[in-house]
């Protein structure tokens, strides 16, 4: 069996996401001195929100994606879901601390159009399996 190397690379690099992302937070953490919860600083609430929205929805599209590289999609379906979820993931996160509504919607569409193709997928092969192996 092929290691599942494209899921393999958005993985990275969505970790490497979070790791910047969670640096953020901590970053208004120790320069307003808050060590739990956001101390009613806004900037930092948002920060902690970006960071868990991207913690919400990142694990289950990649657990989708390796479900779909492992049942033999083209690595261009594979890449497309990649990219489409880092770009999303990347805007969202942006734009939810700067107050960026649009950046905030663009971001969830790309986010919530990856989850949707990926899931069908995976109904997909389900479904073309059940129905030829009853």
């Amino acid at each position: 069996m092929t290691p599942p190397i494209i899921t393999s690379l958005y993985a990275g690099v969505l970790a490497l996401i979070l790791v910047a992302l969670a640096a953020r937070v901590i970053g208004v953490r120790r320069g307003q001195r808050i060590a739990l919860g956001d101390g009613d600083n806004e900037d930092l609430a948002r920060r902690i929100r970006a960071h868990a929205n991207f913690t919400e929805y990142v694990p289950i599209a990649l657990v989708l994606m390796l479900l779909i590289e492992l049942s033999g999609y083209p690595a261009w379906t594979l890449h497309g879901l990649g990219i489409a979820l880092v770009a999303g993931r990347l805007i969202h996160a942006w734009a939810l601390p700067a107050l960026n509504l649009v950046g905030r919607t663009v971001g969830m569409v790309l986010t919530f159009a990856v989850l949707i193709s990926a899931a069908l997928m995976c109904l997909t092969v389900a479904a073309n399996h059940l129905l030829s192996n009853p």
